[in-house]
């Protein structure tokens, strides 16, 4: 089978060459644009680094690598990635548009956290959707943790979320996790449906993170899917979900300078233990190679 292409890949041969050319700016520029940086920050990239080399001398494409690593580790730690879940019970809304993966992002983020030794309960508040409350029922229990369900079919998602927080209260549980919709089936709007769910939860418990689940696959076009959450549902953080080793790397850079909203967590398989906080030291050590 063919070799999948990496933006690392790509690279390799271009810092192996004798000396800086024309042809590594063109090079380096084509595989930024391929690994979804877009035209625009690629050109800023390149121009900048360009400027370095002309500025401090150098030929040799390797301190070339070094000087690109620092330039996008210092764009990517731009935003802070922290989590703030120091609330008791921590309540994170999870939202974002169907199919990009909210639901096994849910799964996974229980799972983190409980083998950081959390207690976490799940709500299954995206009652338009049956098929959403048995897949987040199949996830809970892989995650070995609690799952609030609806107690009738239809039920309001407000108040499934006001029993989950209320179940974390009354158990001690420290983490909770909402489940909402990524549209609705009735002509109410989705955005008022997210601010009722997150007038009912600030009843009981302050809101800790809104975490926005975006797929990489989708590029540019995800961001614009999402464009609604970012502007109405308070959004603190976003969770980048099918990114498939460094082929599209650089969408998790794109999407928060496009937003102005960090980077919390990095979806990169389809095990449960496939999802990490982001770190921009790492992430570009991967990216880069």
């Amino acid at each position: 089978m063919a070799q999948r292409w990496s933006i690392s890949n790509a690279l390799r041969g271009m810092f192996q060459r004798e000396t800086i050319t024309d042809e590594t700016w063109d090079d380096l520029e084509t595989a930024l644009i391929t690994a979804d940086f877009g035209p625009d920050i690629a050109e800023e990239v390149v121009e900048a680094l360009r400027a370095d080399v002309d500025r401090l001398v150098i030929d040799d494409p390797r301190e070339l690598k070094r000087m690109l690593r620092e330039r996008l580790e210092e764009r990517f730690a731009a935003y802070d990635p922290t989590l703030t879940l120091q609330e008791r019970p921590a309540v994170i809304l999870v939202v974002g548009v169907n199919g990009v993966g909210k639901t096994t992002t849910i799964g996974k983020l229980a799972r983190l956290l409980a083998s950081h030794g959390q207690s976490v309960v799940v709500g299954a508040a995206d009652t338009f959707r049956a098929a959403a409350v048995e897949q987040l029922a199949t996830w809970a229990q892989r995650a070995g943790v609690e799952l609030v369900r609806p107690e009738r079919e239809g039920q309001d998602p407000a108040s499934v979320a006001f029993q989950t927080v209320e179940r974390a209260k009354t158990g001690d549980i420290a983490m909770c996790i909402v489940d909402t919709a990524g549209r609705l089936q009735t002509k109410g709007g989705l955005m008022d449906e997210l601010g009722k769910i997150r007038r009912v939860v600030e009843k009981q418990a302050p809101v800790s993170e809104v975490l926005l689940v975006l797929d990489a696959t989708t590029g540019q076009n995800g961001v614009a899917q999402a464009q609604a959450f970012i502007e109405h549902a308070g959004v603190t953080g976003l969770v980048i979900t099918k990114l498939d080793g460094s082929a599209k790397g650089g969408f998790v850079l794109a999407v928060q300078e496009r937003t102005g909203i960090p980077i919390k967590l990095i979806g990169q398989g389809e095990g449960i233990d496939d999802l990490t906080g982001f770190t921009p030291h790492v992430f570009v050590e991967q990216l880069v190679g």
